[in-house]
């Protein structure tokens, strides 16, 4: 079969106003960036505000392996299959960060012949949303340090900054920095560094605003630094630069559209990751999308323990979204892999012990998105080496944790004729009209005991662990009542623990807050579990290595 890639480079592609059209969209409600991809002004809202809203579905999976699941494969390649049956429907995702691009994860635009179009262009920075999500958070980090030089009136503590600078390349060596020096002309020496820019509160903020004046306004709440002797916190409406932050950001709050591979409509707008933010694509991208189809396909990043759990307990409560259903991938080699087996041997049909092993992690999952009321189907993702005894055994097990149902899919390969039979079982799921979500929390809990509730569903934690910061966090943001906002905790994507080491279902294990910061911005607290960084590092050889642009235009080694 060809690559990913070589199916893009081929695909025939329609001009982004006739996908605009046929979803519904005005032309004076379309920015087109090229012949491909636009921007949709949020000016729709208002002329879509009594159109009845159409069926949500979250796409997410089990917990990641290097073997890959298939999560954005299943909300592009669902879309399509439903347009097959009839199905007015639509895919929203998240946008590609560079970071794992040119690192060790690829892009992000689905795959084979369920992927979103053009590939090229979405991994390498689409209409520029995420840029100007860099300079925006990077314009206030200058402002701070600016203020502090050029009298401090504020009487911002230089050692009570919260706020570092980002770039979307994966960099170990920015992590911790100090800058500043050179002298009183380049500012106050601090220790200081850098994250991704898909962890900064700005990018959160971006996928969470439901129009400008919301977006305006949850900027100026961003939190910055604490004043000399703990009396106050700093926010971005005291340094007065929310007004600036938001003119660099006014384009970025209009959801990107673009095709899929068979010629269907995609929303792709924001990119926080799901093991350091919310992990979510744009309340406004879902929006649009539920006023203009009937059935619309969202995802959540990684593991149902971290943006399936953040989708609910953080997203629907701030955005009054309530999905009727939940696609649940997984597949038959990376459950092998969670069964105990490396990666060589996940392949082989001789490891069957180790895939019913590695069912304990796929059961999890299922019901920890089934304590949300909501129907679960498990979509397993069908590869070559894949025998009809593995691919029933994970059949049985997902039943008997009680999913809704199970369906083979082949969407890689065949696109949306691949997951006819998941679509009917999708179909039948969404009949009824969805329950209240059953939240995990209350909001008026307190900072630890939503920790504490999160880890016991999502990670299955019999405890949960402080360090002195964290217990110094818990005191500082409830004193200055953050303690009811909701928590979006970040920890790592390999495993349901906080230690990327242990797979399949981890039992009589700890959670271990690090710190907790805040986001009031976003509206919630970040609590670090584990080792988790918001700034990864390169790999020992990265996908840079292979990719080359060639003399007759072809690309080489992007996927």
């Amino acid at each position: 079969m060809k690559s990913s890639l070589e199916i893009a480079q081929e695909a025939h592609l329609r001009p982004i106003i006739e996908i605009a059209d046929q979803c519904g969209i005005l032309p004076e409600e379309i920015e087109p960036y090229g012949h491909f991809k636009a921007k949709i002004c949020l000016t729709i809202l208002d002329r879509l505000k009594d159109q009845p809203n159409g069926k949500m579905v979250l796409v997410t999976g089990i917990t990641p392996t290097r073997l890959g699941e298939g999560k954005t494969l299943h909300t592009i390649g669902m879309a399509q299959t439903l347009a097959l049956l009839g199905v007015k429907s639509c895919c929203v995702i998240r946008q590609p960060s560079m970071g794992p691009v040119f690192g060790i994860k690829g892009g992000a635009t689905g795959g084979g012949y369920s992927q979103v179009l053009p590939m090229v262009d979405i991994n390498l920075g689409l209409t520029g949303d995420i840029d100007k999500v860099t300079a925006a958070h990077n314009l206030l980090a200058a402002i701070i340090d600016n203020h502090i030089l050029k009298g401090n009136e504020l009487d911002i503590d230089p050692d009570q900054i919260f706020w570092k600078r980002v770039i979307d390349v994966n960099d170990r060596s920015l992590r911790e920095i100090k800058i500043g020096l050179g002298g009183p002309q380049n500012g106050i020496p601090r220790d200081s560094g850098f994250e991704i820019t898909a962890a900064s509160e700005i990018m959160a903020i971006l996928a969470l605003a439901s129009d400008i004046k919301d977006l305006r306004q949850r900027l100026g709440r961003i939190v910055v630094a604490q004043s000399n002797g703990e009396k106050r916190l700093i926010s971005v409406d005291d340094l007065k630069v929310a007004g600036a932050l938001t003119l660099i950001l006014k384009d970025a709050i209009k959801p990107n559209l673009v095709q899929t591979y068979e010629g269907g409509p995609c929303f792709i707008h924001t990119g926080p990751f799901g093991n350091i933010a919310h992990g979510c694509s744009s309340l406004v991208a879902d929006r649009i999308a539920l006023k203009l189809f009937n059935v619309v396909l969202t995802e959540a990043g990684f593991g149902s323990d971290l943006g399936g759990e953040k989708f609910f307990n953080i997203k629907c409560r701030a955005s009054g979204i309530n999905p009727s259903a939940i696609i649940l991938v997984c597949s038959v080699r990376a459950l092998k892999r969670q069964g105990g087996v490396d990666e060589l041997e996940a392949s082989s049909p001789k490891a069957v012990e180790s895939l019913r092993r590695g069912c304990s992690n796929l059961t999890h999952h299922i019901q920890n998105m089934s304590f949300f009321g909501r129907p679960v189907i498990v979509a397993v993702n069908q590869f070559e080496k894949d025998t009809p005894e593995e691919l029933g055994i994970v059949e049985e097990e997902a039943l008997k944790a009680g999913a809704f149902g199970a369906s083979i899919t082949r969407l890689f390969s065949e696109g949306g004729k691949g997951g006819i039979e998941l679509a009917k079982l999708l179909m039948e799921a969404i009949k009824e009209d969805p329950e209240p979500i059953s939240f995990t929390y209350d909001i008026v809990d307190s900072i630890e005991y939503k920790i504490r509730k999160i880890a016991h569903q999502a990670y299955n934690a019999t405890d949960v662990n402080y360090s002195p910061q964290a217990q110094e966090d818990i005191t500082r943001w409830t004193k200055f009542g953050y303690d009811t906002l909701p928590v979006c905790i970040a920890k790592t994507q390999l495993s349901i623990s906080d230690d990327p080491n242990i797979i399949g279902l981890p039992s009589d294990n700890a959670l271990s807050i690090d710190s907790i910061r805040l986001s009031a911005g976003a509206g919630f607290l970040y609590p670090i579990a584990g080792k988790v960084l918001t700034m990864p590092g390169l790999p020992a050889t990265p996908n840079a290595k292979n990719m080359e642009y060639l003399p007759d235009g072809r690309i080489v080694g992007l996927y």
